[in-house]
């Protein structure tokens, strides 16, 4: 496919870290607390996908003790920049062994899972951080859904990127995070939500819910989409028991 992760850029990965947790993104960061609260009991964390130290800072403000893995060499250094008293790891190809086997309440990936192609990859991958999770471990997938890439947003742009509308699993799709400084495309991997079922049920995970949240149109925000469209899928998973 020749797909290359957009952030693992120093350019891009400056420009995620002006992006806060508001506009469409709040979507989701405003549901997650009771949602965690609700189904993960216990505070070790592991943070699949960490970039610069956003969602891993997020769940140190809810009390988990948290580690946050990233791929990207340019993203963990603004991590450690931002937060030098957290723990960030570069992780490569997978590699899961130098944290502990069923050692973590919850794993978050929040967006990590959208720059992922392969069916393949993705279950590999799953099944690493499945491998993580205590005995009643939550695993929390934040994925964008495939209409957040034919739609506009307070935070996006997808006008001028039209084969999005014909675009089908793992192919690559475009969009902009208008928000930035640099409002260049960043490209994704389309993903619908029956092929995430596949990937989990192939990587032992079971799905214990789904929630694709929506504006309210009462948050004093001029929403474009979100009052009616979620660009966003949140799936809480857990290990298979004859997993």
């Amino acid at each position: 496919m020749g797909f290359r992760n957009s952030y693992e850029d120093d350019r891009l990965a400056a420009g995620y870290n002006e992006l806060e947790l508001d506009g469409t993104y709040d979507l989701v960061f405003r549901n997650l607390p009771g949602l965690l609260a609700l189904h993960v009991k216990g505070t070790r964390a592991v943070d699949f996908g960490c970039g610069t130290g956003r969602s891993a800072r997020f769940l140190q403000k809810l009390g988990f003790v948290t580690t946050g893995l990233d791929i990207s060499e340019e993203m963990v250094a603004i991590a450690r920049q931002r937060d030098p008293k957290g723990t960030y790891q570069i992780i490569d190809n997978g590699d899961f062994q130098t944290l502990p086997a069923n050692g973590f309440d919850l794993v978050l990936s929040a967006f990590a899972f959208d720059n992922i192609p392969g069916f393949d990859w993705k279950v590999q991958l799953f099944r690493g951080l499945g491998s993580l999770l205590a005995e009643g471990g939550i695993l929390a997938n934040i994925v964008s859904t495939p209409e957040i890439y034919i739609h506009e947003w307070v935070s996006f742009s997808t006008r001028d990127y039209p084969k999005n509308r014909v675009a089908q699993c793992g192919d690559v799709v475009s969009i902009v995070a208008t928000e930035l400084s640099d409002a260049g495309p960043v490209e994704d991997i389309l993903w619908p939500h029956e092929d995430y079922l596949r990937v989990y049920r192939e990587a032992g995970l079971d799905v214990v819910l789904v929630e694709r949240p929506l504006a309210t149109g009462d948050e004093g925000i001029t929403w474009q989409s979100e009052t009616s469209v979620a660009p966003w899928a949140i799936y809480l998973l857990k290990q298979r028991v004859d997993a």
